[in-house]
């Protein structure tokens, strides 16, 4: 008849039920560590993408709107004609807004 040990396991019994456990807690530690990392660099790319796109929103509500050429010869014609700028000064001013 063999010997059969009934109550606490031995000590390879011990042993073993301790390795399962670990690596079970091991395995377990494993996933949630790399599903905090995957979240953590979500969160940190929408952050990123939320900052360019104030970034962006910010630099073209900094652009004033291109006057228009038309009146803006119209006002220097009305200068002009109100005798508030010379033919030169009309001249230049109207270069500078052709050119630029």
């Amino acid at each position: 008849m063999p010997f059969r040990r009934f109550g606490r396991p031995g000590l390879l019994g011990l042993a073993a039920r301790t390795a399962v456990v670990a690596g079970t807690a091991s395995a377990v530690g494993g996933a949630v560590r790399g599903h905090e990392e995957r979240a953590a660099e979500d969160r940190a790319a929408e952050e990123r993408v939320a900052a360019e796109r104030a970034a962006a929103e910010r630099s073209v509500a900094d652009v004033p709107a291109a006057p228009d050429l038309l009146s803006e010869l119209e006002r220097l014609g009305r200068l002009r004609q109100q005798g508030l700028l010379s033919d030169d000064e009309f001249a230049a001013a109207k270069q500078r807004l052709i050119s630029g």
